[in-house]
């Protein structure tokens, strides 16, 4: 039996592109339900040709309680606060969900632990395998490395992202400095303007660019004297996320409630 997807922010790139992603993935998922902010236009309009694929029969609504009886499983990449609330109605019907949104408060982020402990959540700043696997290579060069290099962490993103620096350039920067022992909100720099003196060896700086139509460019240069190391992501489409949310859905249906993310659906947690 296939598993059901629900999507918020149907009319959205992300949210097309999902519609695109469920399509391709066969009958093991199908498009159960697409949702939109109640006053969109788009209301009522067929989710498959919203996403250029011809008609899917599934139209789009305005409130997802509506449809909400009707999934197995909700993918979210929208805001925060239309987050929370979906996660909020997901826990009460025993929806799993698949979160993409980042840039959440810590009292959000407290909303959506409590849903992780009525239904699997899987929430996570990057869906891409790819990003995924850097994650590791960053722990990796970070131990190896440790503390003689300098560490910056450089992101790019479309003119339309509302959160900087991105979700996952900051979990680059977490994964490096958990493998280095170093708390995260006491060492990184987010910006640099004026005298600021010289670099203190244990800050990770990030550095941020809105421009265009970039998908998405992620590096963590590791700088010592007379060489550095330097890991990069780049996507050139948003299907690479999708796939991997529709990955993610397929295998959280059916999981002890907690919170999980893309290393646990992808097996990466505790490979070597």
């Amino acid at each position: 039996m296939s598993i059901r997807i629900g999507i918020t922010g149907t009319a959205g790139r992300m949210g097309r592109t999902l519609v695109e992603a469920i399509a391709q993935s066969g009958a093991d998922v199908v498009l159960a339900a697409a949702v939109e902010q109640p006053e969109s236009s788009l209301i009522g309009a067929d989710a498959g040709e919203l996403a250029g694929l011809g008609r899917n029969g599934v139209p789009v609504v305005g409130d997802l309680a509506q449809v909400i009886d009707q999934l197995d499983v909700l993918v979210d990449f929208t805001v925060p606060q239309a987050t929370v609330a979906n996660a909020e109605l997901c826990a009460r019907h025993g929806v799993a969900l698949v979160i993409g949104t980042t840039g959440f408060t810590a009292e959000q982020q407290a909303v959506i632990d409590r849903a992780a402990s009525r239904v699997p959540v899987c929430k996570a700043s990057n869906f891409s395998t790819g990003v995924n696997l850097c994650f590791k290579l960053l722990d990796m060069a970070a131990r190896v490395l440790g503390d003689d290099v300098d560490i910056e962490v450089v992101e790019a993103h479309h003119r339309h992202k509302i959160d900087a620096p991105s979700g996952t350039a900051l979990s680059m920067g977490g994964v490096v400095a958990n493998a280095l022992g170093r708390d995260l909100a006491e060492v990184a720099v987010y910006g640099r303007q004026g005298q600021t003196g010289a670099r203190k060896r244990e800050t990770i700086g990030f550095a941020t660019v809105r421009a265009g139509d970039i998908v998405g460019d992620h590096t963590v240069i590791f700088a010592a004297d007379g060489e550095r190391v330097e890991i990069t992501h780049k996507a050139s489409s948003r299907m690479s996320f999708a796939r991997g949310a529709v990955r993610a859905a397929g295998w959280l249906v059916g999981r002890e409630p907690r919170l999980y993310d893309m290393q646990d659906v992808l097996g990466l947690r505790n490979s070597a």
